[in-house]
């Protein structure tokens, strides 16, 4: 149950920071997330009147979708948190970029939430906040690891959205390519088939459980192999038809390993050594792109 709320007055503030994440590491599809030191910040301000106004720079013809979807996420709140609803401005700045598959989404809809609680005397707590973003959602795999921080495995059971986290070794360098192009979600997720054969199954399965176990052991080394995933990223390929050069060149300058993140463009390699080596190889294959070397976030959410 929800906490007493207090009432913010007209120009009163509440600012949040969220991490960027990657999700499904490969063949953990819609379950495996990672949280990256790479951040959203989001600042809410009361103001008089209703509804959301948001006032950091956006394009005219993403406008319409954003507020609709930061009002759909400050209707939810309000109902959880037994407040009454108010206007406010809403800023969003940071470094995660949109439509690439580093959960941009979620840093809109968590960091807006979380601000909003913050603002109102944080009614709700993180395993709240996680119900709530993952309904938004739909999925828990990028909200997960964006509120808690590290490396998280997570589902739905029933209609409760849980995730277990584990912290990561600042050792692990993710390698962060980011292609000059964006890549549409729903786009994405009509190439996935409906149905697998048996052995394709199986084998995402077994590989999430090592994945899953070598992130809890902190034995990064026995993730080697494991990345390889035949659920998603074959058929997403044509969207991002790098994605396996990338990959390869990664691999033979030292990574252990390497996955599209989420539903791209995004291509990520996690390395143990030689992290300059690995990156200047992954740009090599696709020159046409941004590239960053990351460590884990181990903190999610944070107000500032």
């Amino acid at each position: 149950m929800a906490n007493p709320t207090v009432t913010p007055a007209i120009g009163a503030t509440a600012s949040v920071r969220v991490p960027g994440t990657t999700a499904n590491l490969g063949p953990g599809f819609d379950t495996l997330g990672l949280a990256l030191r790479f951040y959203n910040r989001c600042q809410v301000t009361r103001r008089a009147g209703r509804g959301v106004n948001i006032v950091s720079p956006i394009a005219a013809d993403a406008r319409a979708g954003a507020t609709a979807m930061l009002s759909e996420a400050a209707k939810l709140f309000f109902r959880r948190a037994r407040t009454p609803a108010f206007g406010f401005d809403i800023a969003l700045t940071g470094d995660v970029p949109i439509a690439r598959g580093l959960g941009s989404s979620v840093t809109a809809r968590l960091g807006g939430v979380a601000a909003l609680n913050a603002l109102v005397g944080e009614p709700l707590g993180r395993a709240e906040l996680f119900q709530l973003v993952t309904e938004l959602e739909g999925h828990p795999d990028n909200a997960a690891p964006a509120i808690f921080g590290g490396f998280t495995a997570s589902t739905m059971v029933g209609k409760e959205a849980r995730a277990v986290r584990f912290p990561v070794s600042r050792a692990a360098k993710f390698v962060t390519l980011i292609p000059n192009f964006e890549v549409s979600t729903p786009m994405a997720r009509k190439l996935v088939p409906q149905q697998f054969s048996k052995a394709d199954t199986v084998h995402c399965l077994t590989r999430v459980a090592l994945i899953t176990a070598a992130f809890a052991s902190g034995d990064l080394e026995a993730l080697r192999g494991c990345f390889d995933d035949r659920i998603h990223q074959p058929y997403r390929e044509a969207l991002i038809p790098q994605l396996s050069a990338v990959i390869r060149a990664g691999e033979k300058a030292g990574a252990i390993g390497g996955w599209l993140s989420g539903s791209g463009s995004t291509i990520m390699c996690l390395t143990l050594v030689n992290p300059a080596a690995v990156a200047k190889a992954m740009h090599r294959a696709l020159p046409d792109s941004q590239i960053h070397v990351l460590e884990a976030d181990r903190d999610g959410l944070r107000t500032l």
